[in-house]
């Protein structure tokens, strides 16, 4: 197994791109992926949209269609999120004036050989794997004692003071959503919040997508789920290319402005007893124009153990997850390629069915 939070280093794909490049870099090509996208998106279903506001009103409807896209999707649209819009702005521009720093200056946060903060790759873990089409920027923001001692602090101002803020306006906004699924789900108070109250973890990744000259033959980020327990995700600017996988199909995520992008991970599907689910999920790059997401995980940390909530367990349904602890879980996430869903099913309940 990988050591815990490593990954080996790669080349930045946003400096491979300004030479120009007519032709994709072997390394690169994925021939394989499922890369046909529907034109005609008008007949598939869009990603709910869910309005904070109304939620937190206890507007009946909006309840439903909060438990409906938790259930069925694992995705939604958040609006009226309550976070500042002027905050949002600012880290939309931080980000990009960050990325676009000298390739010099990005080298002081390049990743290093034992550590998977900073720029880079995440999921590499041999010198013969293909590599996505993205350079992402990765750092641990809570608890304060996880954060790398050099990359936060090194970050310039203003976006360090606006990440600061940043990151725990959305702490607390992952609070009241996981306290919002404890009413939807009809359990007492708290019972899934205080799983995180005293271990919530933290970490934010950031994305850049360069153009691409043959986008049909890479991926920006392989089909997966994620890890943690709510992903909360930004788009830096309006370049479509998240895809969810639903009923089959890929689904275009059409970013709406002023809205996050929130999806259920791993652990809170085993949190919740598979009631409700992470969903694979990935991203596609175009040939015109890059693409800048912020993507802010929030999990248990690596010392809390993980099984489904005991009321979430019934004679009807019963524990479908085995418990596990963090360390272990994250530590097979990561000591391997991206895979789908596949490190969730292995800590499924295998029931024996009635012949």
């Amino acid at each position: 197994m990988a050591m815990h939070g490593t990954s080996l280093l790669v080349p930045s794909v946003q400096e491979l791109v300004k030479q120009p490049i007519t032709k994709v870099p072997e390394q690169y090509l994925q021939p394989n992926q499922d890369l046909v996208v529907v034109c005609n998106t008008t007949s598939l279903p869009k990603v709910p949209v869910i309005n904070l506001h109304k939620l937190l009103s206890n507007d009946t409807i909006e309840l439903e269609n909060f438990d409906h896209a938790c259930r069925e999707w694992g995705f939604f649209q958040l609006i009226n999120h309550g976070v500042n819009t002027l905050l949002v702005e600012n880290m939309k521009k931080g980000v990009e004036q960050f990325f676009n720093l000298p390739i010099d200056e990005k080298k002081k946060y390049w990743q290093t050989p034992n550590d998977m903060q900073g720029f880079g790759q995440l999921f590499v873990v041999s010198d013969e794997q293909k590599l996505e089409w993205q350079d992402m920027f990765y750092i641990n923001t809570l608890p304060l004692d996880s954060r790398h001692p050099h990359l936060i602090p090194s970050i310039p101002k203003p976006f360090r003071d606006h990440l600061e803020t940043y990151c725990l306006e959305l702490k607390q906004l992952a609070f009241t959503i996981i306290g919002r699924m404890e009413k939807t789900l009809k359990i007492k108070t708290n019972e899934l919040v205080e799983f995180f109250e005293d271990a919530i973890h933290q970490g934010m990744r950031i994305n850049y997508y360069p153009p691409c000259p043959q986008p049909e033959h890479v991926i920006g980020v392989s089909p997966h789920s994620d890890m943690g327990a709510l992903t909360i995700l930004l788009q830096a600017n309006d370049v479509e290319g998240l895809q969810i996988r639903k009923d089959g199909q890929w689904i275009s995520v059409q970013p709406l402005p002023n809205a996050f992008v929130i999806n259920i991970g791993d652990m809170l599907e085993i949190l919740t007893n598979g009631i409700y689910r992470s969903i694979e999920h990935r991203g596609t790059v175009n040939s015109k124009k890059e693409r800048i997401s912020i993507a802010t995980f929030h999990r248990l940390q690596m010392s809390s153990v993980i099984g489904p909530t005991p009321s979430l367990i019934t004679a009807e349904r019963p524990a479908l997850f085995k418990t596990i602890s963090v360390a272990d879980y994250i530590n097979r996430y990561l000591s391997r390629q991206l895979d789908g869903k596949s490190n969730l099913d292995n800590v499924k309940i295998k029931v024996e069915m009635d012949k």
